[in-house]
């Protein structure tokens, strides 16, 4: 192939596990296999819907003609609805100039890393992890670097283990709490203990809390009021909590006491002007999110912890299977005791489970190769009925493979 034809080893190099499993379910699919997708946190698809009132927002703005370009760093209204509810909700105290609206937290990942990681840069990342943290940092030159997390005692990070990678390289720690893939609600002890390593270390702590209102039974603790004087860049954003995952809104904030993320903030703020503005009709509905009826919210935590302890329960009934269970989000993060032995790799059990049951998840190393492996990552967004079959059907494979 012409050297001018080639895609750069950048891009080529980008993987996402939740969905890179899609396109074998979309060939067995397409020769009439049914198949139950239990790979992608989206309520929407499931017998969860977006608040009325919400809908209601969106038509309204693009009626009254509200589709002009916004402001590049979030319309103002946005932002400071976004400091409100911060304060509110999470007991941090932000003003607008702290906000940058973001077409979802994917771009707010993308946009921070663009602005931290040099080549040669190590970012401390959970092990497991929400892939794009691993993927944009490599993007940018850096190197990704894994830290335990205990499966032992839910999932809790390892602060020894932080503490032991911590070098004259790293840039930063991430935090994903509640957790994405695990469904961990960290100790606010153990967040107070990293932010502490941090500080000692001159590091800045990237906070992902996207499913800060989807908690069971732990109180949610944010990192910024959990570490009031350290350096924290939070995301958060409108597609869980508020059951708008196509809507693609959310924000970054930067919370920063002595101004030692001015330099950061204003490199990401540059990269938002470039892409002009995040959406403005859904922005202005946005606003009607966070300052208005809050009750679906409650309703919808209800329904997830039902289907939560039904999943969790039914899942360690599978003989070669074992399940910690998850205190928030809408995810659990099995272990296959088989991989290993009848399995070479998580990703050879997820794709046979899909062949032989229509069934789909997403192989644990693609969210740590380390930490990761021999798990699988299922949500427990569906009906329970939905969720009893797809069980039924996993438990029949477990017995086959094991007769």
């Amino acid at each position: 192939m012409n050297p001018q034809h080639t895609a750069t080893k950048r891009v080529s190099a980008i993987k996402y596990a939740i969905r890179d499993v899609v396109k074998f379910a979309k060939d067995l699919e397409a020769k009439g296999n049914a198949i139950t997708y239990l790979n992608i946190g989206d309520p929407v698809k499931f017998d969860f819907d977006t608040p009325k009132h919400l809908k209601s927002a969106v038509c309204k703005a693009v009626k009254e003609g509200e589709n002009w370009y916004g402001a590049s760093e979030g319309i103002p209204e946005l932002r400071e609805a976004i400091c409100r509810k911060e304060k509110r909700s999470n007991g941090i105290d932000l003003v607008p100039e702290d906000i940058v609206v973001t077409a979802g937290v994917s771009e707010g990942i993308l946009l921070t890393m663009a602005a931290l990681i040099e080549r040669g840069d190590e970012l401390l990342v959970p092990g497991p992890t929400y892939p794009p943290y691993t993927s944009y940092s490599k993007f940018f030159g850096g190197n990704p670097i894994s830290y335990r997390t205990i499966e032992e005692e839910g999932w809790q990070p390892d602060i020894a283990d932080i503490e032991s990678k911590i070098s004259t390289k790293t840039k930063g720690i991430v935090l994903i709490n509640p957790n994405n893939p695990c469904g961990a609600v960290y100790d606010p002890k153990t967040v107070a203990e990293i932010t502490e390593l941090a500080d000692q270390n001159d590091l800045i702590v990237l906070s992902d809390e996207i499913y800060d209102r989807i908690v069971y039974e732990e109180q949610f603790s944010s990192t910024a009021r959990v570490a009031k004087d350290s350096s924290i860049i939070g995301l958060n954003g409108f597609s869980k909590v508020y059951l708008a995952t196509g809507w693609r809104v959310g924000y970054l904030y930067f919370h920063d006491l002595d101004g030692k993320l001015d330099e950061i903030k204003e490199g990401v703020k540059k990269q938002a002007r470039i892409r002009l503005c995040a959406n403005t009709p859904i922005q202005k509905a946005a606003i009607v999110a966070l300052n208005g009826p809050q009750e679906h919210i409650q309703q919808m935590v209800t329904k997830l912890r039902k289907r939560r302890d039904y999943a969790w329960k039914r899942l360690n009934q599978i003989e070669g299977i074992t399940c910690t269970k998850p205190k928030g989000a809408f995810y659990l993060f099995p272990k296959v005791h088989g991989v290993g032995q009848q399995w070479k790799t998580d990703l050879e059990f997820v794709l046979e489970v899909l062949r032989e049951t229509g069934v789909l998840f997403v192989h644990g190393s693609g969210f740590c190769e380390t930490y990761g492996a021999r798990h699988f990552r299922s949500v427990f967004l569906p009906s329970i009925k939905t969720l009893a079959h797809a069980f039924d059907l996993l438990e029949q494979f477990m017995i086959a493979k094991k007769s």
